[in-house]
């Protein structure tokens, strides 16, 4: 079962590259395995923010937690 603490480790370990840049990420809600999250930030309005949340946030997401889906930006 996919639980909010896992997915809020995992963010952890995502937030420290994001922060660097200026940037955070919010976890918004898991619902039918699928992850819903809210960039922040700089992060927010990058317009390379579509390939951060496929290549890195979603990537390591599902290495981390292999039930989940997908992330998507809630």
């Amino acid at each position: 079962m996919i639980t909010r603490e896992r997915v809020e480790e995992v963010l952890n370990k995502i937030r420290v590259g994001l922060k660097s840049e200026g940037g955070d990420i919010e976890l918004i809600e898991v619902k039918d395995d699928i992850v819903y999250v809210k960039l922040k930030g700089a992060c927010g309005t990058c317009p390379m923010s579509t390939l951060t949340m496929k290549n890195w946030v979603e990537t390591t997401m599902k290495k981390e937690i292999p039930e989940v889906k997908a992330v998507q930006a809630a």
